[in-house]
């Protein structure tokens, strides 16, 4: 079974979001800050990371470029759902080699999990 590990620090968000994957047969797991997320990912990896921008404790940004200098989690792909522009971040989400960038406010729990099966089946 693929997991999948959401960021996101709005219980709301997070409830509709694990909803959907988890009706899709993957296994989810949730994390509500960054530092979290961190210690998740390195005591069981997951086959996505679903990452909000905005957290408490450590943002996405700083998940992200965490993950992208430690060897072991470099090529961890990654879907970014925020409403932060996605124009004014363009530089960041290269650098930081995000698989997508999805606006919040724009995108469905079904194309969610459509996107998560376009990355890993």
């Amino acid at each position: 079974m693929k997991k999948i590990l959401i960021v996101e620090d709005d219980p709301f968000i997070v409830d509709i979001y694990a909803s959907q994957l988890k009706g899709q047969g993957y296994a989810v797991d949730i994390a509500n800050n960054g530092e979290m997320a961190l210690e998740k990912i390195k005591n069981n990896y997951p086959d996505v990371l679903l990452l909000d921008l905005i957290l408490p404790k450590m943002d996405g940004w700083e998940v992200l470029k965490n993950l992208r200098h430690d060897p072991r989690t470099k090529e961890l792909k990654v879907i970014v759902i925020s409403n932060l522009n996605q124009k004014e971040n363009a530089d960041n989400i290269s650098s930081f080699n995000v698989s997508k960038y999805l606006l919040k406010i724009q995108t469905t729990p079904e194309e969610i999990s459509k996107a998560v099966k376009e990355l890993i089946g």
